[in-house]
């Protein structure tokens, strides 16, 4: 039931966004050059790596280690404010990479550093948006969203999918969460090495 939910409202929002899908595609296109989709491997369902896509918002580095936030464009400023890079992550979830409502996928590099508790956030297919999502976004530290998003897996219903959905659409309006304190996300917090 769930998958046939995710595979029906992703071919619905990909059909009558497709337009939109377009329009930025030749925007990327045009002010950024190639590619106009970034990839990049994430842990999914069970840990299983998969190559996410977004729309490009990032110009190439013009020296090594630039900060991101230098990097960043007009255009994808306003793409990532209303989450509009997100888009081909549609083609993910008709895929089976993704759902439409989970665990925002993260980075494998992220992913050797849970503990035993923090991998149950894997126990469920990811999704474009989900609790954590909803709840704060990039303006809560990692070891809370984990703990939001292993508590979605623990009370998901129906319900909860609909308010998820419903909050998703009021977040996107008010442009919420997007970044982190002072403008900067923070990555997830590494364990300290090993005293010598």
């Amino acid at each position: 039931m769930r998958r046939a939910f995710d595979v029906a409202v992703a071919t619905v929002a990909g059909a009558v966004l497709s337009p939109l899908v377009v329009v930025v595609g030749l925007a990327i296109r045009l002010t950024l050059g190639r590619p106009v989709l970034f990839r990049q491997q994430r842990s999914g369902l069970h840990g299983r790596e998969f190559s996410i896509a977004k729309f490009r918002t990032m110009r190439a580095p013009r020296y090594v280690d630039e900060p991101d936030a230098d990097r960043l464009t007009r255009l994808g400023r306003i793409l990532r404010s209303g989450s509009l890079d997100e888009l081909p992550q549609l083609w993910n979830v008709l895929r089976g990479d993704m759902g439409i409502i989970g665990p925002r996928p993260t980075l494998p590099e992220q992913v050797v550093h849970y503990s035993e508790h923090q991998r149950r956030r894997l126990e469920l297919r990811p999704g474009i948006t989900g609790w954590a999502q909803v709840k704060g976004r990039n303006a809560i530290l990692w070891p809370e969203r984990i703990e939001l998003d292993i508590w979605y897996i623990d009370n998901r219903s129906v319900l909860l999918d609909l308010r998820i959905l419903v909050l998703t659409v009021r977040n996107l309006f008010r442009r919420e969460g997007i970044t982190g304190p002072g403008g900067v996300n923070l990555g997830f917090p590494l364990p300290a090495p090993p005293e010598e």
